[in-house]
């Protein structure tokens, strides 16, 4: 950012100087008022600024009482001045040499008061760079006193800072602890100074959405609100005209999700030098660096109110990408091309039993970061489920099949099947929050992220719960010699309606031992448990060793039918070594054996398993005397 501060100490343009004239305490066009009343305007404002080189103010130059002007946008895409009046200097407010300008705001921001939307106006005194708007008082105070970053911590911001900071916004707590911790009291903690709220605006969201994922929103400290795109953006390449986006005082946008579905974070432009911008004045997530599409912002209107005023504003184009976001600002680079993940999602959802399929497709691209792409995953999922027949809502059955490709990986297929009534939580926010574990385990590797290309999926509903019990199972014979075919049946409880009997063929294996065996007519959950444990137990898997626990997974909606050994199963990482002989499992045991190593202490050998669309529940353990 040496580049940025060099630049900044070149003086303004010859126009923006004039225009707000040469005293910061008798500036030109500038009504004195006393205090206690906002600022204002008599004759003709100054003239907006534009990208290029300004000089700024230093801290160590405030005084109060100086005038100036600050830049935002109440309506459309062009921003207005604001007069400012000076109150102080509040030296350490944010931290050891964190100070924080306090001001006035006059004009039309005396009305809609310092509104979520505002971070990152920029504020000038007699042609200087002062710094960004970026506080405002917690709540219901009726005069527009805001904070004022110094534009010299945001020159702080480095382009190649690779450090994280340890306080970041991020729902990883929420998927992993599945508890919420509710807000501060609206009243709690006085009068005080805090970073304005950057809405998160979501457009192509229901509102029951926004309602039950409001705790999580909460639990971060981000407000997330209704929002709009000018038109859905599949591409994250840069629009063209980028090179004139984003002067100082337009709005700029971080774009987590953008497509048929939108997620955005309003602010303001700082700085522009024709390739890099500041903006914010604080922090977005505190995220440290990112690679996150970049935006215009269009402003629909100010909310005015003494509790919490906002802009309502719609993002438009895509004009480069933000490449941090720290405490005191965010920065982004013109014409740069973030990575994001684009996802194709088709929804088919038969309203009545046996009647037509209706089909919808959605697409849109996620942003790529190691706490948010999964959460983001579970967002937009559970917002596809919203469109379906809320009539079949309490007898539904759900199906999620996905395949994830990963650079450097075979394709990863995925599937499963939830039944409404079927676990502590809604099916749809089961659905969502299964298919988010499947990313966050695979951005949890040990070897790095995860290079994913592409992800597509198809959610289907079925307007009847489609669920079956394991009651019991036989065979037509309890004895079989090594090779032969024996025929085996299963009663299954469906959850309305008569049992049903399934029959199925299976092969003794020509190298059992003779003796008595077990077979386990079983669900996907009971052979699920090892690879579970192994991957809960080995946090130190790579991508590879992941990807592969993972494809092991067997789908719920089948019938298992398995042979039981007692000799324990080993897995080292992903890798499952059955039948292993005591000696070598007392040896992989021992400290000096492998530290990566799960022992369980049977084998399960597959035999076949038969399809039945259906969610199954339930085992049977079966006799099989081989002679």
């Amino acid at each position: 950012m040496k580049i940025l501060r060099a630049a900044l100490c070149v003086y303004a343009a010859a126009a923006c100087a004039a225009a707000q004239g040469t005293n910061g305490n008798e500036m030109a066009g500038f009504r004195h008022s006393p205090y206690g009343e906002a600022p204002a305007w008599h004759g003709e404002p100054p003239a907006r600024p534009a990208a290029g080189p300004v000089e700024i103010l230093k801290t160590s130059e405030i005084r109060p009482g100086m005038k100036g002007v600050a830049w935002t946008v109440f309506q459309g895409s062009h921003p207005e001045p604001v007069p400012v009046e000076i109150i102080g200097l509040w030296k350490n407010a944010w931290g050891p040499r964190q100070d924080v300008i306090l001001a006035k705001l006059g004009g039309k921001a005396a009305q809609t008061n310092v509104a979520g939307g505002m971070s990152g106006s920029p504020v000038y005194v007699d042609g200087k760079l002062v710094g960004a708007i970026a506080l405002r008082i917690s709540v219901f105070s009726p005069d527009a006193i805001c904070g004022i970053t110094p534009i010299e911590q945001m020159l702080e911001i480095s382009a190649i800072d690779a450090s994280r900071p340890l306080n970041q916004k991020t729902p990883q707590t929420m998927i992993e602890r599945a508890e919420l911790v509710p807000p501060a009291s609206l009243l709690g903690g006085g009068v005080r100074l805090v970073p304005i709220e950057t809405p998160l605006a979501l457009a192509g969201f229901h509102e029951s959405t926004l309602r039950d994922f409001r705790p999580f929103f909460e639990q971060m400290g981000v407000t997330a609100v209704h929002g709009g795109a000018a038109g859905a953006v599949y591409d994250p390449k840069p629009a063209p005209g980028w090179q004139n986006a984003l002067q100082p005082g337009e709005a700029i946008a971080g774009v987590l999700v953008s497509g048929d579905m939108t997620v955005t974070g309003l602010g303001t432009v700082t700085y522009n030098d024709g390739k890099r911008v500041l903006g914010f004045g604080h922090s977005f997530f505190n995220l440290g660096p990112v690679d996150m599409p970049m935006a215009r912002g269009e402003v629909l209107m100010v909310l005015s109110s003494q509790f919490q005023p906002n802009k309502f504003a719609n993002m438009t184009e895509i004009v480069g990408a933000l490449r941090q976001d720290r405490h005191s600002g965010i920065m982004g680079e013109l014409g740069a091309e973030a990575r994001t993940i684009p996802v194709s999602l088709k929804v088919r959802t038969q309203p009545l039993p046996g009647g037509p399929v209706e089909e919808k497709n959605y697409r849109f691209s996620v942003f790529v970061h190691p706490r948010w792409t999964p959460f983001l995953m579970m967002l937009t999922t559970y917002n596809t489920l919203q469109d379906l027949n809320s009539s079949a809502a309490d007898e539904a059955t759900y199906r999620l099949e996905g395949t994830v490709e990963c650079e450097g990986l075979a394709p990863l297929k995925l599937s499963t099947m939830i039944a409404s009534g079927a676990g502590p939580m809604p099916a749809p926010m089961q659905l969502a929050a299964w298919w988010a574990d499947k990313f966050q385990r695979l951005y949890q590797s040990q070897d790095g992220e995860p290079q994913v290309k592409r992800v597509e999926a198809v959610l289907e509903m079925r307007p009847q719960k489609l669920e079956a019990v394991i009651e019991s199972a036989w065979l037509d014979r309890s004895e079989a010699a090594p090779g032969e075919e024996v025929t085996a049946r299963v009663a299954l409880r469906p959850w309305r309606g008569e049992r049903i009997t399934q029959e199925f063929r299976f092969r003794v294996p020509a190298n059992l031992p003779r003796g008595e065996h077990r077979i386990l007519i079983s669900n996907a959950e009971t052979l699920n448990r090892p690879q579970a444990m192994a991957g809960m137990m080995n946090r130190q898997l790579g991508l590879a060793q992941t990807a592969s626990l993972l494809a092991q997974e067997r789908s719920n909606d089948r019938l298992y039918i398995s042979l039981v050994t007692s000799k324990p199963t080993v897995y080292v990482e992903d890798q499952p070594m059955r039948d292993v002989p005591a000696s070598v499992l007392a040896a992989m045991q021992s400290p000096r054996g492998p530290q990566r190593a799960l022992a369980m202490p049977e084998t399960v050998l597959p035999l076949g398993e038969i399809p039945l669309g259906s969610l199954v529940s339930g085992s049977a353990m079966l006799r099989l005397k081989v002679e």
